[in-house]
């Protein structure tokens, strides 16, 4: 075990105890209530982040910063405000379509949960994912290839979308997301937002790990 698994678990800990224990564990639920963007950015930087790392180290043996690790960090702040605001906009919509008889199981709490995950994952989820691809393969050729700015061709024809289509869409989604996104959509609100900022790092490793699948 290297010094950076220490640092790197260090953090972790650290972050767990910071939401899990009182008194920090109120004040992280009462700030990221009344902040919620701020709340999603600073999660989905921080533990998405991590999850990169971590691939980085189970690749290569070590932990380093890739190219342009601030611009990474910041596309995954950004990706968690627009996660915090869609656990919003489906978690209402569900509830709606199931109290007007649109969706079966009014009133069921699994199902709520359930067609809740279904709906954002098979809908939002690949959007937001080949976005993220796209920001992520940007920063790849300006930073690590040298190229001062990257064409849309380049970034395109850069991705491998046979990997992505095969393994994060085709695989990830129904085995994953879908179950997990299940359980956190049974959790009350409040605790949905622990749910959301550990599964980010889940989504940091998968989808990277999805980038480098040939």
């Amino acid at each position: 075990m290297r010094k950076g698994d220490f640092i790197w678990g260090a953090i972790l800990i650290l972050f767990v105890a910071f939401v899990s224990l009182e008194p920090t564990h109120s004040v992280f639920i009462s700030v990221t209530t009344a902040h919620p963007y701020v709340g999603g950015f600073l999660k989905f930087a921080l533990l998405a982040t991590m999850g990169e790392m971590l691939v980085t180290r189970l690749n290569q043996g070590y932990y380093k910063k890739s190219e342009g690790f601030v611009y990474r960090a910041i596309i995954w702040g950004i990706l968690g405000i627009v996660i915090t605001l869609i656990f919003q906009i489906f978690s209402a919509g569900t509830m709606a379509a199931l109290e007007k008889g649109y969706l079966i199981g009014k009133g069921s709490t699994l199902a709520f949960a359930f067609f809740t995950s279904c709906l954002m994952n098979l809908t939002f989820a690949p959007t937001m994912m080949a976005f993220h691809r796209y920001t992520d393969t940007y920063i790849d050729l300006k930073f690590g290839e040298g190229i001062s700015k990257p064409t849309v061709s380049q970034v395109v024809n850069k991705i491998d979308w046979y990997g992505f289509i095969s393994f994060v869409i085709f695989k990830t989604v129904p085995f994953f997301w879908i179950p997990a996104h299940t359980l956190t959509f049974l959790l009350p609100g409040e605790y949905r937002v622990l749910a959301a900022a550990f599964l980010s790092m889940a989504l940091g490793l998968l989808l990277t790990i999805g980038k480098r699948k040939k």
